[in-house]
C-alpha cells in the first residue's frame, strides 16, 4: 500500500477510484452522499445516487463497482453515525477481493474514517495494511 498526500480526483480516467460511503437509501431510492469524496463525486456523477442506491437496497451495505472507475467503501451504516473499523476492515477484504477479480491494477483510495468522520490514521492504518498491496494507492489532502 503506498500513500500520497494529493487530489483523488488527479487519478480520475487512469485509475479505480474508491469513494467512501455509508448504507442509507432514500424513500425514493438513492444514497445519501456523505461529506468529502463521496459528496463530490455525487456532484460529478448525477446518476451516483440512484445507482448506489439501488445496489444499497439489492444487496445491502458492500462494496460495489458504482460506475466504471468508481467504487463505493462503506465506512459507516448511516450518514450520521460514526465510522465503524469492523465495516472498514471488512470494505478493505472486499476491495481487494474486488480488485483481484477484475484485475486492476490501480485503486486510489481516501483514508477511510478519517477527515469528516474523525478516525485518526494511525488507528486506520493497521486495518489495511496487510490487505491492500502495492496497486493500492491511500490518498490525504
Amino acid at each position: 500500500m503506498q500513500e500520497q498526500q494529493t487530489d483523488i480526483w488527479s487519478y480520475w480516467g487512469r485509475a479505480v477510484l474508491v469513494i467512501t460511503t455509508n448504507g442509507s437509501v432514500t424513500q425514493d431510492g438513492r444514497s445519501i452522499p456523505g461529506r468529502g469524496v463521496a459528496g463530490d463525486a455525487a456532484t460529478r456523477f448525477p446518476e451516483l445516487r440512484q445507482r448506489l442506491g439501488a445496489l444499497l437496497q439489492t444487496g445491502g451495505n458492500h462494496v460495489y463497482e458504482i460506475l466504471p472507475g468508481l467504487v463505493s467503501f462503506p465506512v459507516e451504516e448511516t450518514p450520521y453515525s460514526l465510522p465503524d473499523t469492523r465495516l472498514i476492515r471488512q470494505s478493505a477484504i472486499e476491495l481487494r477481493q474486488l480488485a483481484d477479480q477484475r484485475g486492476w491494477q490501480m485503486i486510489v483510495v481516501p483514508r477511510p474514517g478519517c477527515g469528516g468522520g474523525g478516525l485518526n490514521w494511525q488507528e486506520v492504518r493497521p486495518l489495511l495494511a496487510d490487505l491492500l498491496d502495492g496497486r493500492f494507492i491511500i490518498v490525504h489532502s
